[in-house]
């Protein structure tokens, strides 16, 4: 099992066929990605299933502020 999309996969997230095409969408989609020796563009499945995401953490403020 790869842990990155197969390139049929990244042609049906993108909508795209070229690999420059697939570049160029990825990035609008904000979809992190690496291209390979060969101009590829290679999508971890964790920049897509959301298991791994990252949320930001809250700014903690004092209990007196929140009572005004």
């Amino acid at each position: 099992m790869s842990i990155f999309l197969d390139p049929d996969d990244v042609a049906i997230l993108t909508g795209k066929k070229t690999k420059s095409g697939q570049i160029d969408q990825l990035r609008r989609m904000g979809i992190a990605f690496y291209v390979n020796a060969s101009g590829r563009p290679v999508v971890p499945k964790s920049a897509i299933d959301g298991a791994r995401a990252i949320e930001k953490p809250q700014q903690w403020k004092p209990a007196l502020l929140n009572h005004g």
